[in-house]
């Protein structure tokens, strides 16, 4: 509604409008509290293991503060929300960028915490040596098949980068004895 629209007079008309908002509002409440409950849950999941009572006590205040950012959020959408049901003309978008804002932020809380770090470490640790094992596991099974790999092209690189470097050093000393022959 913009401010050169007559306000809503019609009841029917309001009802629907005000139905429509309600939606949106439970919607939006609705996504916000499955996105809170996903990342509650997968960040406990990432700090079973942490021993450290340190980072255990940095996670929960990351938590702590992410979760205030989120219920901050939750106020501006529900004020928003009685702008608009005052008659006050509330962009879609707003709601958006509120939550997105939140996102961003609740995730930076937690983002900055030193268990946060030792999980984050601890998980491309996992991931190098699990894409080791694989690699190591395409090798044998190129190497059984009969097919070079990647690390028999790069030997085969070395070897001839070798070869080369010998060449050219047995060139120079034929160059050299070639020169003093000719003298």
């Amino acid at each position: 509604m913009t401010e050169t629209e007559p306000p809503m007079t019609d009841p029917d008309q309001w009802n629907e409008f005000m139905q429509a908002m309600n939606q949106q509002f439970a919607r939006s409440l609705e996504q916000n509290v499955e996105a809170q409950t996903q990342f509650v849950e997968s960040w406990f999941e990432a700090l079973e293991s942490t021993t450290d009572p340190e980072q255990v006590g940095d996670a929960f205040e990351g938590t702590a503060n992410a979760y205030a950012t989120w219920m901050e959020a939750s106020q501006q959408a529900y004020e928003r929300s009685m702008d608009a049901i005052s008659g006050e003309d509330v962009e879609p978008e707003e709601f958006r960028d509120i939550w997105l804002n939140a996102a961003n932020e609740a995730f930076k809380e937690v983002a900055d915490t030193t268990a946060f770090a030792a999980t984050t470490g601890q998980t491309v640790e996992e991931a190098l040596e699990y894409q080791q094992q694989i690699d190591e596991l395409a090798d044998e099974t190129l190497h059984s098949l009969g097919f070079a790999t990647k690390r028999d092209v790069q030997e085969v690189g070395e070897r001839l980068v070798e070869v080369e470097r010998r060449q050219h050093s047995v060139e120079q000393k034929l160059d050299t004895i070639i020169e003093h022959l000719e003298e």
